[in-house]
């Protein structure tokens, strides 16, 4: 398994608007094939800033299979409108 990390920025005072929307997206990143977990933080020092730990089977499975996939554009279209600026995303081994 890899850990995929994505830190995104949202817009000021959208905070609950984009919980709510990212409520619905994880339903939709739970149909995408090779997802095993995800895991939501909000910053402390930054609360405008949350970084999504996503634990996928491989890395093709995500680069490749979501990111191509009509769950990746349903995806973005949920949470993409409170972006303050694109996500920095980074994939990890697990040992």
């Amino acid at each position: 398994m890899i850990m995929e990390t994505a830190t995104i920025e949202i817009l000021d005072g959208k905070a609950t608007e984009f919980e709510a929307a990212l409520e619905v997206a994880k339903l939709v990143l739970a149909q995408a094939v090779g997802f095993n977990v995800l895991h939501v933080h909000r910053g402390i020092e930054r609360p405008n800033v949350y970084m999504l730990a996503i634990g996928w089977d491989t890395l093709e499975d995500h680069t490749v299979g979501f990111r191509e996939s009509e769950l990746f554009v349903q995806w973005r279209e949920l949470i993409g409108p409170f972006f303050a600026n694109p996500p920095v995303v980074e994939h990890w081994h697990l040992f």
